[in-house]
């Protein structure tokens, strides 16, 4: 296991400047914390962080995450489209190892949305290369944790909201 993730390691810190100069140089790739994240992220997703685009973006009723491959990839759609409906199975038991396990640390939000798991849906739709899960609930404190869930989701991966 851990030979798998210094290999993933490895693999995301080699490809950072190539990265770097095919995204928006706003993003500094270069760091090696967000390097390291981005690495244990393809390790958890399946999927190259670099050629792959995240949307956290809150919702009255809850919000969105959104990520789709950034280049033609048909095996990494469906990568893509697995791993979310992974998420969608795991949030939904109030299972969010995922998130722990990509950024390393307690992730805001999951504890709420982990104990009101009753009270959120999640619905995995497609999209032309990958697919979103829409967190939705009614319950305001849910609401208020999904908010602060993907807003860290947003600053660690340097994500837009819309």
């Amino acid at each position: 296991m851990h030979s798998m993730c210094f290999i993933f390691a490895a693999c995301a810190l080699a490809a950072a400047p190539l990265a770097a100069q095919q995204h928006d140089p706003s993003h500094s790739h270069g760091d090696s914390a967000y390097a390291a994240m981005q690495a244990r992220g393809a390790h958890v997703m399946g999927v190259d962080q670099y050629t792959s685009g995240h949307v956290f973006e809150p919702l009255p009723t809850g919000g969105r995450i959104e990520l789709q491959r950034q280049v033609d990839d048909s095996a990494g759609v469906a990568q893509v489209r697995h791993h979310l409906q992974d998420i969608v199975a795991a949030f939904g038991r109030g299972e969010f190892n995922a998130p722990f396990e990509v950024h390393a640390t307690d992730v805001p939000g999951t504890k709420v949305m982990a104990s009101h798991r009753d009270a959120i849906s999640y619905v995995m739709r497609l999209l032309p290369r990958g697919g979103e899960v829409v967190i939705s609930s009614r319950d305001p404190e849910v609401v208020a944790a999904v908010h602060d869930f993907l807003a860290f989701q947003r600053r660690e991966h340097r994500a837009p909201a819309h």
